[in-house]
């Protein structure tokens, strides 16, 4: 018994380390772009097929294949932003209209990563952390596992430390706030916006590659990885970093000992059951900003 709750445990620990790393680049966007972007789900999907691209197709170096997929998420989200949302913004598109426009994002992505690579799911070899295990307790984790949870939290210090410290930083909060007096007071709204797509979206391609290596990955993984980010960040609080990363692994746990009590199937619906929860109960998150 014991050992069943330390494994249900361990992997809500690295269920949770995925899920705050979509929620940390989501909260950035959201937080700064002021609208609900479905199409931040589909650059966890060419995280996750640029490495098995460059890794196992081209057999490229292991840690090559990881910084070349962060680089080309991040620009996939800076050019979405430039050529699809800054255009709508300037017309003056409702939230609506980006919303629908990044649908179309999601859409397009996926069916260009199904008809590259089909719709076959795939999955990343472990090389990145070897074949080592630990036993904690009678529970297993592996070392990459263990990798996705240091990643996860070293991503989350560093960006509040550069939202916190840095001059880039204020700029963003500045955009957040109001980006028509952070223009008025000399702030490039539009390259801060650039950035933060950039940077945002870079977080989700490790999202991505994460899953490969844990599990695998197929082109439609970004939607319903997404979802559970945005939920984790409704639970933990809407433009709250430290908020997003409690939501991730709460909604983990919660996942995880549902799946035990009942069975695998049902842990899309618990998430969104604790979502109902939260929307009725609790709109605000635990850690409202």
């Amino acid at each position: 018994m014991m050992d069943i709750v330390v494994q249900i445990a361990l992997n809500a620990v690295i269920a949770g380390a995925i899920y705050s790393l979509v929620a940390i680049g989501f909260n950035l966007i959201y937080s700064t772009a002021r609208f609900f972007d479905i199409g931040y789900g589909a650059l966890a999907t060419v995280g996750g097929y640029s490495v098995f691209y460059f890794y196992k197709m081209l057999n490229l170096p292991i840690y090559v294949s990881i910084i070349l997929a962060i680089v080309i998420s991040g620009a996939i989200g800076w050019l979405v932003e430039k050529l699809v949302y800054k255009k709508l913004r300037k017309e003056k598109a409702s939230n609506v209209v980006l919303l629908i426009a990044s649908l179309g994002v999601l859409t397009v992505i996926q069916a260009i990563v199904a008809i590259l690579f089909t719709s076959q799911f795939q999955t990343l070899s472990k090389d990145i952390g070897g074949q080592t295990t630990y036993e904690i307790f009678g529970g297993v984790i592996t070392q990459t596992q263990v990798l996705i949870l240091v990643s996860g939290l070293l991503i989350m210090t560093a960006l509040s430390l550069v939202l916190k410290y840095t001059l880039f930083g204020k700029a963003i909060r500045a955009v957040s706030d109001d980006e028509e007096v952070a223009r008025i007071v000399g702030i490039n709204s539009g390259r801060v916006m650039g950035w933060v797509f950039f940077i945002g979206s870079a977080i989700a391609g490790i999202a991505g590659m994460s899953v490969g290596f844990d599990t695998g990955i197929e082109p439609v993984m970004g939607l319903s990885l997404l979802l559970k980010g945005v939920i984790a960040v409704i639970v933990g609080g809407i433009g709250n970093i430290y908020g997003g990363v409690l939501g991730a692994f709460l909604l983990a746990i919660i996942e995880n000992l549902g799946a035990w009590q009942f069975s695998g199937e049902w842990k899309d619906a618990i998430s969104f059951f604790v979502l109902i929860i939260f929307l009725i109960f609790r709109p605000q998150g635990i850690w409202p900003k």
